[in-house]
């Protein structure tokens, strides 16, 4: 935290203030997804920028990732992949609903907190961020005494859901729950008031951030006909959807446009032949993309959304799932874009909902608005300054 003392004197030239600085180290801890990691690298480059020590924890199919990205990182809690086998394990064939509540309420908690029960006393942290879906963390520092701070990633659980989750997330915080089981009581909110999470609205301290994009250091693909450009993607889990992208790909050739399909970690040699007018690449600096882009066609994760949102595009939502299908949903309600559900992702609906976007200024023109909103949110380095007084 900074404080200034200037003192002044009848001196000339005057005495220069005395800057004290006190260096604050945060733990960011996030489970081993690119959806999970990629939201907090801007706060966390924003907190090493203003002379704090950071280091992450997250499961170790990731510690290289994070390690490339520059930051000390160590292995902690498991991924989602790991806690569903665990599930199914105990429950069989369950609903899927009974498997997700065993999952995010137990299984990964349980992980997390043991890992960093043994790294807490070690990093001596001032302040732990964790993702939101990474509960165990809030429990882990809270058992430590150390403050902690959930970080937005995507949206709530549906109420529903975390009635039925209620009592088993119960052991987390010990009969003292705070407002939102998953949130706790102090969250970082990275929606616009426009498409605003009302769950997050009502956790008591809430601080505002600009959702600022972040890319890998990947080069952009060469597109240079004209024509306006369509960006594809499914993100970084559902991209091995291949029906799906077959038929919007199929869809979106027949108008005129050039198509780049981003396929993340996924293999491009996956699609086989693709029409003369489509790119299909890996990873892709998606600012940049969006900066050249007139539409974009993609899952609803949360980073696209809001990414599109602050380049004032209009999207056409395919949602494969979690809170996808609510994003889609809040998307068209607001007149921002368009959704396929399911069995209406055909070629001839996505060429249809694709051609009216790209022609009806509406959506563009609330998407514009939502992109103003988004570029009044305060950035990072502020909400930096914010977390220095938690601690």
């Amino acid at each position: 935290m900074v404080s200034i003392t200037s003192v002044l004197t009848k001196t000339n030239p005057p005495v220069a203030p005395i800057i004290r600085l006190r260096r604050v180290r945060i733990l960011f801890s996030c489970r081993p997804a690119y959806g999970h990691l990629f939201p907090l690298i801007p706060l966390a480059r924003a907190a090493k920028s203003a002379g704090h020590d950071v280091v992450f924890a997250t499961g170790r199919g990731f510690v290289d990732q994070v390690r490339d990205l520059g930051f000390p990182v160590h292995p902690a809690g498991m991924s989602v992949g790991e806690a569903e086998t665990e599930a199914r394990r105990r429950h069989g064939d369950a609903e899927i609903v009974t498997l997700m509540i065993t999952m995010f309420a137990d299984v990964l908690p349980r992980a997390t907190v043991a890992d960093l029960a043994r790294l807490l006393p070690l990093l001596e942290p001032d302040l732990v961020v964790y993702e939101m879906s990474d509960v165990g963390a809030a429990k882990a520092a809270r058992d430590a005494g150390i403050p902690f701070v959930s970080h937005v990633i995507g949206r709530s659980m549906p109420a529903a859901i975390a009635e039925l989750a209620a009592p088993e997330m119960e052991w987390l915080w010990d009969g003292a729950v705070p407002a939102n089981p998953m949130l706790g009581d102090t969250a970082i909110d990275l929606w616009p008031d426009t498409v605003r999470d009302p769950e997050v609205a009502r956790v008591p301290v809430v601080l505002r951030q600009r959702p600022v994009p972040f890319d890998l250091d990947v080069p952009m693909p060469a597109l240079g006909s004209g024509k306006p450009l369509v960006y594809l993607t499914l993100g970084t889990v559902q991209f091995g959807a291949t029906g799906v992208l077959r038929a919007a790909i199929d869809g979106l050739a027949r108008l005129p446009v050039d198509v780049l399909v981003a396929l993340g970690p996924g293999d491009p040699a996956q699609l086989g032949e693709v029409p003369e007018s489509v790119h299909v690449t890996g990873f892709v600096p998606q600012a940049k993309v969006l900066e050249r882009a007139s539409l974009v066609v993609h899952h609803g994760g949360t980073g696209t959304v809001l990414g599109t949102l602050a380049a004032g595009l209009p999207q056409l939502v395919l949602p494969q799932g979690a809170d996808q299908f609510v994003n889609a949903d809040v998307l068209a309600e607001k007149g921002a874009g368009r959704k396929l559900v399911g069995e209406e992702i055909t070629a001839d609906a996505v060429a249809g909902a694709a051609g009216h976007l790209l022609d009806d200024p509406a959506a563009r023109n609330v998407a514009a608005k939502v992109a103003e909103e988004i570029a009044g949110l305060p950035e990072p380095a502020a909400v930096v300054e914010q977390l220095e007084k938690l601690t």
